[in-house]
């Protein structure tokens, strides 16, 4: 709501709504960890089941999201309470908590990509000792500086309200693409870059047996384009009456995995021209030690690298300080919804940003924990957008929401038969994660909650805030505290 007019603030159009949610969307997961994902899983092999996930789970649940936002009009609390029912406000609770926990570490990886295009253009980052930068910087009083840095200047777009959003992503998404395509047409025209093409579009149709490859592509569609995220929903409620979902979905989805493709292409056929045998470095690194580690030691061998080292850091911050601004918008709108004023919801998203950042800030291993525990959870959430429209009827959903005259594409009976299929799917990629999570070392560690990385870890914290807010729920259903 626009205070000082009385009117709802909406995006200016649709395109200017499209830019800000594919800000929102291409964050750090296309451009650091797509070309590691591909890489590891068979190149080629891999795009066919991401490409068929982008329909059977992306797009689906962005147009959930997309048809919440602008029918409702409440952030993810009141969605989901709404929809079906005051009882089940938890989930959207838990959709809203996840992402704002994802923000309180996100902020710390965007507050690295200022570092090191500082780095970049004053030639800090030592050519003959990889990692050695990155070994001083992580977890240092100046990753410290950054987090908070990134924080404020998040807060202080989000504070000017959704067409401040639009401004600035109306000058960054595009600048973003430009930079990626300029690094791109410097990538393929590398001696060698073809073994690096070669490598990303080969397919091993036998490969594709592997029930690994089909998990990770599904797991990075759920990671890479924000659905079920609870952004799509948040920016949605400033939609205009007019928007067509349908088409707004599979236009946020396909222009967000094309620039994870591209960002796939640049770093792969990079790292093949550099160094031929480099296929075990990439399966063996990990989205930080690729990105901060190995790939400004491979810009440093090329003509000109350090120049171009600093667009590839230009864009990769971009991309993520786009996305921050959407996690703080998210968490803003959750407290808007509890009737707190907007600019005091942003001094609390902000002031709770910078505080609750700080151990992520300063503990690569606590980092780490929240990144594997609230990734985890962004599953769940998944799982319950697909709940809730099967709880609310899938026909009555789309009916009622989705098939207006507003659209350009109607939804068939098919639909119900999708959404029982996302369903199943958040499901079995829910299972597999938790189940990664379990130790060799047998039960008692795997159980272990003050491990970095273990099922522990994960239900222990999982289990505290989903009874809290179940808790909260049922309070608030009998009036015993404030909704």
């Amino acid at each position: 709501m626009n205070t000082a007019t009385g009117r709802r603030e909406t995006f200016s159009s649709r395109w200017g709504m499209m830019l800000a949610m594919l800000s929102m969307a291409v964050g750090t997961g296309n451009i650091w960890r797509f070309p590691r994902i591909a890489a590891t899983n068979d190149g080629g092999t891999f795009l066919i089941p991401w490409l068929i996930f982008l329909f059977l789970w992306s797009i689906p649940l962005l147009m959930v999201e997309f048809t919440m936002g602008k029918s409702l009009r409440s952030g993810p609390v009141d969605a989901f309470g709404r929809l079906i029912g005051s009882r089940f406000r938890w989930m959207g609770l838990w959709v809203a908590f996840t992402a704002t926990a994802i923000m309180f570490y996100y902020s710390v990886v965007t507050g690295w990509c200022l570092r090191f295009l500082v780095a970049s253009f004053t030639g800090e980052i030592p050519n003959a000792v990889p990692g050695a930068f990155w070994q001083s910087f992580e977890g240092s009083t100046q990753a410290v500086l950054t987090h908070v840095t990134m924080v404020v200047a998040a807060v202080a777009l989000v504070y000017h309200g959704v067409r401040g959003i639009e401004r600035i992503a109306r000058i960054l998404l595009p600048t973003l693409i430009l930079l990626v395509i300029i690094l791109l047409v410097r990538a393929v025209t590398l001696p060698g870059a073809h073994i690096g093409l070669d490598f990303l579009f080969t397919v091993h149709w036998a490969d594709l047996a592997d029930a690994e490859i089909w998990l990770q592509a599904l797991t990075q569609n759920a990671w890479d384009t924000g659905a079920g995220w609870g952004l799509v929903l948040v920016y949605s409620i400033y939609a205009r009456a007019r928007e067509d979902t349908t088409l707004n979905a599979a236009l946020l989805g396909f222009g967000n995995n094309s620039i994870s493709l591209m960002a796939g292409i640049l770093v792969l056929t990079t790292i093949f021209s550099i160094q031929p045998d480099a296929a075990a470095d990439i399966v063996g690194a990990g989205n930080n030690g690729l990105t901060f580690i190995w790939v400004p030691q491979l810009f440093a061998k090329m003509p000109a690298g350090q120049y171009f080292m600093a667009l590839f850091f230009l864009a990769l911050l971009f991309a993520a300080f786009t996305s921050l601004v959407s996690l703080v918008e998210l968490a803003t709108r959750v407290l808007v919804d509890r009737r707190i004023a907007r600019t005091r919801a942003v001094v609390i998203v902000g002031a709770g940003g910078v505080i609750f950042g700080l151990p992520s800030a300063l503990s690569p291993a606590f980092f780490n924990n929240q990144d594997a525990v609230w990734g985890i959870g962004l599953m769940l959430s998944g799982l319950f957008f697909a709940f809730a429209v099967l709880k609310y009827g899938a026909r009555r959903f789309r009916l009622n929401f989705m098939d207006s005259e507003d659209s350009d594409f109607r939804l068939g009976g098919w639909w119900r038969y999708l959404m029982a299929f996302v369903f199943l799917e958040a499901v079995i990629l829910l299972g597999w994660w938790l189940s990664q999570t379990l130790s060799g070392e047998g039960w008692l560690e795997s159980l272990n909650p003050f491990s970095e990385w273990s099922l522990g870890t994960v239900l222990l914290q999982w289990g505290v805030v989903l009874a809290a807010f179940i808790w909260w729920n049922r309070r608030a259903d009998r009036g015993k505290v404030r909704v």
